[in-house]
């Protein structure tokens, strides 16, 4: 077996590779190729959540399993939220093949998903993004964005104005193009092209109406039921797709809070991205479209990604051989 550490994920899982293999895994979860079941989620004191999500990449391909921790407050300390592993099982012989260090994976691969969204839903054109948010999925989607898009401007809020304006210094020594922290959610999406949100808000935090006809979203923060981070009227403004149906109708807090007030019926919910992305569903039809894709994560993403990892460092010789 193979152990694989948040430092290898972090060199060897790029953007370049993670992308493709996000997109293969999200047509063959829309095709049925794919096995996997709601995540089940544990609640734990002060908002902390323990997470499985089991899967199958299909016939001939690796299965297992991610094992999670979500601790909120992590980010205070300077420690990753989200926290555990990922077993991945060889197929031939049903032997544990790695272990894989989850929260890496997770933060890059949930950002390739929206980059692969971007890609197939927002106008070829878009370059202004806006991130609301400072955290690791705020960091991780920025960059891949600008694989998907020629983004010239960044525009990025969160709660605290000083971390925003730390945050949006980062980001711009990192991506070498102008990053502007702004004093509130409205001023962020102004207009803009791109869209993503990665807070952990119990509320939203954005509105519908602020939103500029033609904008794609990507709804990153809320990964379970309750906390919403957008209004219903943004639900109802958009052409609004899954990362994963079944997921969201159970799951999907944005989705469930707009069926309840009842500003949409059950096919808004056009389908799944795979599906955009294999043909089998139109996904931004007009430049005026606002189009959303809800992400909860799948495991599918997560097996893909660590799959390959695990290949790679077979092939490469990092990870770390450990009998079992």
């Amino acid at each position: 077996m193979i152990v694989i550490s948040r430092e290898a994920v972090r060199t060897h899982l790029t953007y370049e590779a993670c992308i493709p293999l996000v997109r293969e895994a999200m047509v063959a979860l829309s095709r049925d190729v794919t096995r996997q079941i709601p995540r089940q989620i544990i609640d734990l004191e002060g908002g902390r959540a323990f997470g499985v999500m089991p899967g199958a990449l299909g016939p001939g391909a690796v299965f297992g399993a991610k094992l999670i921790s979500v601790f909120p407050e992590n980010f205070e300390k300077g420690l990753q939220s989200h926290q555990g592993l990922v077993a991945v099982f060889d197929p031939a012989s049903g032997a544990l093949a790695a272990m894989v260090h989850a929260g890496e994976v997770t933060a890059i691969r949930t950002a390739a998903a929206s980059a692969v969204a971007t890609d197939a839903l927002a106008r070829p054109e878009a370059a202004t993004l806006a991130i609301l948010g400072y955290g690791e999925q705020a960091h991780t989607h920025a960059h891949a964005m600008t694989k998907v898009r020629q983004v010239s401007e960044v525009r990025v809020w969160g709660r605290s104005s000083e971390r925003a304006a730390a945050f949006a210094a980062r980001l711009e020594s990192e991506l070498g193009r102008p990053v502007r922290a702004c004093a509130d959610a409205r001023e962020a999406v102004d207009g803009a092209d791109l869209v993503c949100t990665t807070t952990a808000a119990a509320e939203p935090v954005l509105l519908g109406e602020w939103i500029t006809p033609g904008a794609h979203l990507n709804l990153v923060g809320s990964s379970r039921a309750g906390p919403a981070e957008v209004d219903v009227q943004l639900v109802a403004r958009s052409r609004f797709f899954a990362d994963h149906e079944q997921g969201v109708r159970l799951q999907g807090a944005e989705w469930l809070n707009a069926l309840a007030a009842g500003v949409v019926g059950e096919d808004h919910l056009l389908g799944e991205i795979g599906q955009v992305l294999d043909g089998a569903l139109v996904g931004r039809t007009t430049p005026r479209d606002i189009t959303a894709y809800k992400s909860l994560g799948s495991i599918v993403q997560d097996l893909a990604a660590a799959g390959w990892l695990a290949e790679q460092a077979r092939s490469l010789g990092f990870g770390v051989e450990v009998a079992f």
